[in-house]
């Protein structure tokens, strides 16, 4: 017996439940793909990464969290040796975070490892299955962007 489709409001719900799921299996996983980077730390590392460098403040409003909970999990990526604080050229009185040689590391470390899970999981889906299911992510994460 086929089971009817979902209606747009059983389909929503079906997603949140399975976003959250996934969620909750990433953070278990995170442990595993970088042993040396707390979840928290590779999404730092990887926004600094990205951005070539960033504010706290700006950390802090791009994922929406007090500054000083951000200013906590950069002390610790410091005293990793993670990250340095070099003078804003746009406003010397402020600081921008900079990955560090050994955060490069770490990150493409973790990145690599992540890489390989994911490629593990997705290694008998179908080329258009994935192309469909990257565009889908994208077009669902567009929306969260600022």
């Amino acid at each position: 017996m086929t089971r009817p489709d979902p209606t747009p409001d059983d389909a929503v719900e079906i997603i949140e439940r399975e976003m959250t799921a996934f969620a909750r299996r990433a953070r278990a996983a995170a442990a595993w793909m970088h042993p040396e980077l707390s979840l928290v730390s590779f999404t730092l590392l990887s926004r600094l990464e990205d951005r070539d460098g960033s504010r706290v403040v700006d950390l802090a409003a791009h994922y929406r969290l007090d500054k000083s909970t951000v200013s906590r999990q950069v002390a610790a990526l410091e005293r990793d040796g993670l990250i340095e604080r070099r003078p804003d050229p746009g406003d010397h009185r402020a600081q921008v975070l900079h990955l560090t040689a050994a955060g490069r590391r770490a990150l493409a470390g973790a990145s690599a490892r992540r890489h390989e899970l994911f490629a593990e999981r997705l290694a008998d889906w179908p080329a258009e299955d994935l192309a469909r299911f990257a565009d889908y992510v994208v077009a669902f994460n567009a929306r969260a962007r600022d």
